[in-house]
């Protein structure tokens, strides 16, 4: 029997073999340390990316609960205490900024709720009012929102707001 003539192309030495699997190693090594660098690099851009001090939705809740306590659309009740709901750093926030309102701000934490009926301070145990200010995402400069109050069935109700930005100001353009 003839042995078959050895094809160059086919025949790759061991010492071959192992300089391929090397190469094959340090290649898939070098994909993934650059695939590291970049994503480092995402990462940090985002953190290097200032955030805004105020976030819009914040300056538009401001705004919707300022109109409420300015213009009282519950009446003259007399209510120990103002609950306003949404996150507590935002409450917290608004709450210093009208220290000296009456009756005063707190947050709803502080409120205890019955179906059907007025909150009641816990503080002083007479009745509240409950505000809330919800803000749709604005567009090009212009929103929604919606504010409520209830103090019970009797005094409850909500407007709807259209407001636009102005120099960073958000400004109530019409509330119904």
């Amino acid at each position: 029997m003839r042995a078959l003539p050895k094809n160059p192309c086919l025949s790759v030495s061991i010492r071959g073999q192992n300089k391929m699997k090397a190469a094959s190693i340090f290649a898939t090594i070098c994909l993934c340390l650059l695939a590291a660098c970049r994503t480092g690099k995402q990462v940090e851009s985002t953190r290097e990316s200032p955030k805004p001090a105020v976030s819009d939705d914040f300056k538009i809740e401001q705004a919707v609960y300022g109109y409420l306590l300015e213009k009282h659309p519950w009446g003259d009740g007399e209510y120990a205490a103002i609950f306003l709901t949404g996150d507590d750093a935002r409450t917290s926030a608004l709450i210093k900024q009208l220290p000296k309102q009456v009756p005063p701000l707190k947050p709803v934490s502080h409120a205890r709720q019955r179906p059907d009926e007025a909150p009641i301070d816990r503080d002083t145990g007479k009745p509240g009012m409950l505000l809330t200010a919800k803000a749709v995402d604005p567009t090009n400069g212009v929103s929604e929102a919606v504010g409520t109050w209830y103090g019970g069935e009797a005094a409850s109700g909500l407007y709807a707001f259209v407001l636009v930005e102005m120099n960073g100001e958000w400004t109530i353009q019409s509330a119904k």
